[in-house]
């Protein structure tokens, strides 16, 4: 963020997000609809759930779909109005890929 880097700090926020929605526990439709006002669980935390918690496998895979779906898009964009868009998803997943290097090739 100090260097002014606006690729890198729209990749990195952007994955650090991903990676935030991947730990997330998945909520089923049945369980909202499910209990009766009455029978909802009450009290501070009564609704609190443990986070899921991703391997190193699991984040090395959510920051390869997010390069690449950067790169897949980028890809897509040809008309030359769209060149500065593109130049900057593939500045973006360069520096996701950069994170990559040396990780598991899995």
């Amino acid at each position: 963020m100090r260097a002014r880097d606006k690729a890198a700090v729209s990749a990195l926020r952007t994955t650090l997000a991903a990676l935030d929605n991947a730990e997330a526990v998945p909520v089923h439709e049945a369980e909202l609809r499910g209990l009766a006002l009455e029978q909802s669980p009450v009290g501070a935390g009564a609704t609190e759930a443990a986070r899921r918690e991703l391997s190193k496998h699991g984040v090395v895979a959510v920051v390869r779909a997010e390069a690449a779906e950067r790169l897949e898009v980028a890809a897509r964009l040809t008309s030359p109005a769209h060149a500065d868009r593109a130049a900057l998803l593939r500045a973006e997943a360069a520096v996701l890929l950069r994170f990559l290097d040396g990780s598991d090739p899995a």
